[in-house]
C-alpha cells in the first residue's frame, strides 16, 4: 500500500518527534542519577555509616528500572491497540509530572521517613513513564524508515540519551558554578527537576503535530490489532523477548557505571571537584553523540549484528581499563575513561533502535520492543551503581570493571543467538 503524503512527513519532522521525547525523558532520568550522586542521600535519608546515604540513594535509583517493564507493558498495550502517537504523549506526561514533583518534595529533616517513601513513589512514576517512551520513539522513526535506512532512522531516538545527558549535566554544572554548596544542597538541586515541566511542553507540541506511523495505520485499517499484545508476545515471541533484553544489558551497564558510579567515585573518593567532573562528563557525552551516527551508518552498510558484536568485544575489554584510569583519581585519566566508555556506549546503543523493533511484528512491536529494552535495564542498570559500590567495597575498582566485562559477554552471546531474527525484518 503506498504511503499517503499526510502519513509521510519529512525526515526532519520524524527526527524531531522521535528525538525530542527521548531527550526529555532521559534528561528527567539523568538528573535523578546526578542528584543521587551529589545530594539526594543526605537530603532524603538519615545519616549512618560511611557511604550509607549514597547506598540508599543508589537503591532508589534502581527502583525506576524495576518499574520500567510495567510501563512497557502498560503503554505498549495501548501503543499496539490505540496508536503510537497518543501513547507517546501519555508516557511523556507521566514522566514529566513525576520529575517535576520530585523538585518540590520535603526532605528527611522536615517529614522524616515520609520523605524517602514519597521519593520512591515518584521514582516509580519516572520508571513507568520512561518504560513507555523508548519503544514508541524507536517505532516512530523505524516505521517511517525507507528501505536500507532503518538503522539510520532508528538512530534518532538513540541520540536522545546523549542530548539529555548534556542538558542534565550542563544545568547541574551551571548551578554548581553560580551557587554556594549550601545553596545548592538547600534548594539549587531542585531547579533541574522543576525545569522538566517546561521541556515537556516543548515535547508535547512536537509530538501532537505528527501523524500516526504508516505501519500502525495499515494495521488499524485492517482491524488487525491484537486483543492482549503482551500475551501474544509471551506466547509466540518469548525467545526474541529474552534475547533482545540480554542483548542490551551491556549498554545499560557501561553507561550507568561510567556516569552515576564514576561521578560518585570521582568526587567522593578521587577528590575531583564536582564541577570539574561534570565538565568531563559533558565532554564524554559529545563522544557518545558523535559515535551514534557513525555506528548507524556502519549498521546500515554491514548489518546491526556485525557492528554490535565488534562493539561488544571492545566493551568487554574496556572493563579492564576502569581500575587504572578511574583509580588514578585525577581529571586527565578520568576524562580518558569517560570518553572511552561513553564512546563505546554510542557504538553499541545506536543499532538497538532498529534491532529491537525488528524482532517483533507490527501488531505487538510496541509491547515487544519496549519490554525487551526495559527488561534488559533490570539486569544491566537497575543495580549497577549499587552493585558497583558493593564490588568496590569487597574487591576494589577492578571488580567493578569485571561487571562491565561480564555484561558485555552476556550481550555478545545474545546477539550471536539473534542471528536469524536480526538479518532483516519487515517494518
Amino acid at each position: 500500500m503506498p504511503r499517503s503524503s499526510s502519513a509521510a512527513p519529512g525526515t526532519g519532522r520524524i527526527m524531531m518527534a522521535s528525538l525530542v521525547g527521548t531527550t526529555i525523558e532521559f534528561y528527567d532520568f539523568y538528573i535523578y542519577g546526578t542528584a543521587a550522586a551529589l545530594v539526594l542521600g543526605q537530603m532524603f535519608f538519615p545519616p549512618g555509616a560511611s557511604g550509607a546515604q549514597s547506598l540508599a540513594a543508589f537503591a532508589t535509583f534502581g527502583i525506576a528500572f524495576l518499574a520500567r517493564p510495567l510501563g512497557s507493558f502498560l503503554f505498549g498495550h495501548f501503543g499496539d491497540r490505540v496508536g503510537r502517537k497518543s501513547t507517546l504523549v501519555a508516557s511523556m506526561m507521566t514522566m514529566g509530572l513525576s520529575t517535576a514533583l520530585i523538585g518540590v518534595l520535603p526532605g528527611y529533616a522536615s517529614v522524616g521517613a515520609l520523605a524517602p517513601a514519597l521519593l520512591c513513589l515518584l521514582r516509580l512514576g519516572q520508571g513507568i513513564g520512561l518504560g513507555g517512551e523508548w519503544g514508541g520513539a524507536a517505532l516512530l522513526s523505524t516505521e517511517y524508515a525507507p528501505p536500507g535506512r532503518r538503522a539510520w532512522f532508528g538512530m534518532f531516538p538513540q541520540l536522545g540519551p546523549s542530548l539529555g545527558f548534556l542538558l542534565s549535566n550542563g544545568l547541574f554544572l551551571v548551578l554548581l558554578l553560580v551557587l554556594t554548596d549550601r545553596q545548592f544542597a538547600s534548594w539549587g538541586w531542585r531547579i533541574p527537576f522543576l525545569a522538566s515541566a517546561l521541556l515537556v511542553l516543548v515535547g508535547l507540541y512536537v509530538r501532537t503535530r505528527l501523524e500516526e506511523t504508516p505501519a500502525f495505520a495499515r494495521l488499524a485499517a485492517r482491524g488487525a490489532q491484537v486483543r492482549v499484545p503482551l500475551a501474544e508476545v509471551l506466547r509466540h515471541h518469548s525467545r526474541n523477548l529474552v534475547l533482545g533484553a540480554l542483548a542490551i544489558v551491556a549498554c545499560y551497564a557501561i553507561f550507568y557505571i561510567s556516569t552515576v558510579f564514576a561521578l560518585d567515585y570521582g568526587v567522593r573518593i578521587g577528590h575531583i571537584p564536582r564541577g570539574q567532573f561534570l565538565q568531563l562528563m559533558c565532554a564524554a557525552a559529545v563522544a557518545m553523540a558523535a559515535m551514534s551516527p557513525v555506528s548507524a551508518a556502519l549498521a546500515d552498510r554491514f548489518g546491526c549484528r556485525r557492528v554490535l558484536l565488534a562493539g561488544l568485544v571492545l566493551t568487554g575489554l574496556s572493563g579492564f581499563a576502569l581500575s587504572p584510569l578511574l583509580g588514578a583519581a585525577d581529571a586527565p585519566h578520568a576524562l580518558v575513561f569517560l570518553v572511552l566508555e561513553l564512546g563505546l556506549m554510542g557504538l553499541i546503543f545506536a543499532p538497538m533502535g532498529s534491532l529491537l523493533p525488528s524482532l517483533f511484528p507490527a501488531e505487538v512491536r510496541y509491547t515487544g520492543a519496549s519490554a525487551a529494552y526495559n527488561l534488559g535495564g533490570i539486569l544491566g542498570a537497575s543495580l549497577a551503581p549499587f552493585a558497583a559500590q558493593l564490588l568496590l567495597a569487597r574487591g576494589g575498582l577492578s571488580w567493578v570493571g569485571f561487571y562491565i566485562t561480564a555484561a558485555a559477554l552476556v550481550s555478545f552471546v545474545a546477539v550471536l543467538l539473534l542471528r536469524e531474527r536480526s538479518a532483516g525484518q519487515e517494518i
